[in-house]
């Protein structure tokens, strides 16, 4: 409240405590005290002076409410300054020549000190407003360039599902700022949702023509998908014999492409199921063979035992004798299976066979005519130089030489050492 309201409440009260605010003529006029003097305020003429004086009292006991109203608002804060200011303005016009019989001076002091309190805050109220609006439109502006930046993209980079997911983000946050924010500008207001609509636009644009040109995609390798399925499922009479053909679909089926998770299971399902009958047939004849096998590897593995004589027979020539007479039968017994069983078997005969050949090997080279030839002329020259050698170590021994003694005895052991590895 100013200095000069003060003043005119003090004035007031000061007076009030001597007159009465009202009074009521003869006719039933009432008028209402001023600082200037009477003023008339009405007419009462049908009732008595007390009721002419209370009815009046009552209308400005309502305009002290407002005013005491508006105090209120202003101390507990949250009401908006510029409302207040508002509501104080229009009491302060209700005030001004107010049929109402009481202190309307004071009344009046109260409204004006209000409005100069709320005119500061307005002030303060409105720049906050400024700023709030100002930040309002860099967050908007925010997210306006998020979705043009989506929407800049190459379509065939992007992550569908994931940007579809960004951009109804962007889209609620959009919202939730229009909704809960301050209101914008109506020219920056819609440039922003212009700029924001046409980005929205062309993702969803962008997205449309790239499932378009998948869905696309999709059917052609559906398509070719469903006839590899059909061509394997025809493979179905051969049998064992269709596994190769079913291979070479198999190829073609891993460069098809993909045709969406649920065709391609389903298709995938169906080849399988394609190619696991042909392997059931192959599982079956190989579990029959398995079985008619049975008594063949029983008996190449009679042989096996047999061929182990081989090894101990000392005569060369009979040893090759016996193991070409097992050779013979292991033949005509036949194949076996599984094919792990007769690769044992086999792998088993094979090395008795290569410990024979080996032996046979070592024999030839002994009992080769060349061979001997080329031994008994070595034999000779070291048989020779060992002669000499001999004599040359008893004359070394009689001279009493050393030197020539242990050259001569040095060179009498290594030849014999050599005639000795000639094996004679």
């Amino acid at each position: 409240m100013t200095a000069e309201a003060e003043s005119r409440s003090e004035t007031a009260n000061d007076a009030a405590s001597t007159e009465p605010w009202g009074r009521v003529d003869d006719d039933g006029t009432v008028s209402v005290r001023e600082a200037a003097g009477w003023r008339v305020v009405g007419q009462y003429p049908d009732g008595s002076t007390e009721e002419a004086l209370a009815y009046f009292e009552r209308k400005y006991a309502d305009l002290a409410s407002e005013v005491t109203l508006l105090e209120v608002r202003h101390r507990r804060g949250g009401a908006s300054a510029s409302d207040l200011r508002s509501a104080a303005k229009t009491v302060a016009g209700k005030l001004d020549g107010a049929a109402a019989v009481g202190d309307l001076a004071s009344l009046e002091a109260r409204v004006a000190a209000l409005v100069d309190a709320l005119a500061a805050a307005s002030e303060t109220e409105a720049a906050a407003a400024r700023e709030a609006v100002e930040e309002a439109v860099r967050e908007r502006t925010a997210v306006v360039e998020a979705a043009e930046t989506l929407a800049a993209r190459d379509p065939r980079t992007v992550q569908w599902k994931q940007a579809s997911a960004e951009m109804t983000a962007l889209f609620d946050q959009w919202q939730s700022q229009q909704q809960n924010g301050p209101r914008l500008p109506k020219a920056t207001a819609q440039q922003l949702w212009k700029r924001f609509r046409d980005a929205r636009a062309s993702v969803d644009k962008h997205r449309r023509e790239f499932y378009a040109e998948l869905d696309e995609a999709h059917k052609a390798v559906r398509d070719r998908k469903t006839r590899l399925v059909e061509r394997a499922e025809a493979l179905a009479p051969r049998g064992e014999e269709g596994i190769p053909a079913y291979r070479d679909l198999l190829d073609e089926w891993k460069g098809a492409g993909r045709a969406g998770k649920k065709a391609d299971d389903a298709l995938w399902a169906r080849f399988k199921a394609a190619g696991d009958a042909l392997y059931s047939a192959r599982g079956e004849r190989e579990a029959a063979d398995a079985e008619a096998s049975r008594e063949k590897i029983e008996a190449k593995r009679a042989l096996l035992v047999e061929a182990g004589a081989v090894a101990d027979e000392r005569d060369i020539a009979k040893a090759r004798q016996l193991l070409t007479g097992i050779q013979r039968r292991w033949d005509e017994i036949g194949r076996v299976f599984p094919r792990d069983a007769e690769r044992a078997l086999d792998d088993d005969l094979r090395k008795i066979e290569q410990a024979l050949r080996g032996r046979e090997e070592v024999d030839w080279k002994r009992n080769n005519p060349e061979t001997k030839a080329r031994a008994n002329d070595m034999t000779r020259q070291l048989t020779d130089a060992i002669a000499k050698l001999e004599a040359d170590v008893a004359t070394a021994e009689a001279s009493g030489d050393k030197k020539a003694l242990a050259r001569a005895t040095e060179a009498l052991e290594a030849r014999r050492a050599w005639l000795s590895a000639l094996g004679l």
